[in-house]
């Protein structure tokens, strides 16, 4: 028997299979996969090498928030790795939303996330602040449909752009 139940906004499957005088019962839980993979400082290089730019996707703030989430550090140590292991390199760090929300909203949220990880890279890391510039484009600049939760998470994101 196979079947599945919404309890709480969570979806549950349960098989029941019984053979061998035993009953065996197996529940799955339906959610999202959790991403494991950081960019490495060398990845993050040849991107900006090669278009100038590169998206940086494990940078985390809360809901509405321009506070850089502990979580965040995995990738900050790459980018900083970046930075440190190419002195002359300057950097436009700019945020990104999605669209849920006004545009003005967002736009103001995207510029402090921007100078937030600006302000984590320098305070935490040593990193010369003449080397960053922190903005922000909001929901501007998508890379993905902001029609389901896949897509907003994509948008949701902070890019290093090669500054001159």
């Amino acid at each position: 028997i196979t079947g599945s139940v919404v309890l709480d906004g969570r979806e549950v499957w349960a098989e029941v299979q019984r053979g061998n005088g035993k009953i065996a019962i197996r529940t799955i839980e339906k959610g999202a996969m959790k991403q494991y993979v950081v960019a490495d400082a060398a990845a993050l290089s040849n991107d900006i090498r090669a278009k100038g730019h590169v998206a940086v996707y494990d940078i985390h703030f809360d809901t509405g928030k321009a506070i850089v989430k502990p979580e965040s550090k995995p990738a900050l140590d790459e980018v900083a790795k970046l930075l440190k292991g190419d002195p002359g390199l300057r950097l436009w760090v700019v945020g990104h939303t999605d669209s849920v929300g006004t545009v003005e909203d967002n736009m103001r949220l995207a510029q402090a996330r921007g100078e937030a990880v600006v302000v984590e890279l320098v305070k935490s890391y040593g990193i010369a602040a003449g080397r960053l510039k922190g903005y922000g484009v909001g929901p501007l600049a998508p890379v993905a449909g902001n029609d389901d939760e896949a897509g907003r998470a994509k948008n949701r994101r902070v890019d290093l752009v090669k500054a001159p």
